[in-house]
């Protein structure tokens, strides 16, 4: 995964600035992968790819599969990491979620590569000027964006206070 946002609206901007994001960071790709809603089917959206140059493949009419490998990994998401923690606010959510994808991209050994993860595959990968300088973190735009123990300090969750016992 090349970059993320978490929210709890369906607001075009914070998907445009994800994919500005990815942009910024990595290789243009010749093709984009998404699903139908709203926000990647918005003028926002699709203007942005296109006028990067990038073509549009979007789920639907019977290519289910050119949708399938973002598909699963928010399958893996949901069921490995938010479906188990049951996260209190949006903080423990962007923790939580922040550190799966760090382990997906970095340590999740991947069937289709033969064992290895992403980015050590996309590392290997590298030519060019880009030769011996992978970006692992985001640049200082977004600091602490990929990584949980970057984040801002949630909040402390209030603890129930606890009455002395007489006895």
């Amino acid at each position: 995964m090349l970059a993320w946002r978490l929210s709890n609206t369906m607001d075009t901007a914070v998907c445009v600035d994800a994919l500005d994001e990815a942009l910024t960071r990595f290789e243009r790709p010749d093709i984009f992968n998404t699903d139908q809603g709203s926000p990647f089917t918005s003028a926002a959206f699709t203007g942005r790819l296109t006028s990067a140059g990038i073509r549009i493949s979007m789920d639907g009419r019977g290519r289910w599969i050119d949708n399938v490998f973002i598909e699963r990994l928010w399958w893996s998401l949901k069921d490995e990491d938010v479906s188990l923690k049951g996260n209190a606010d949006g903080c423990e959510a962007r923790t939580g979620i922040a550190a799966w994808i760090r382990f997906y991209n970095t340590g999740r050994p991947h069937q289709a590569l033969a064992g290895r993860a992403p980015m050590a595959v996309w590392r290997d990968g590298v030519i060019g000027v880009l030769a011996g300088n992978a970006v692992d973190m985001p640049p200082a735009r977004w600091p602490g964006l990929n990584d949980a123990t970057a984040s801002p300090p949630c909040p402390p969750r209030q603890q129930p206070q606890q009455t002395p016992r007489v006895a």
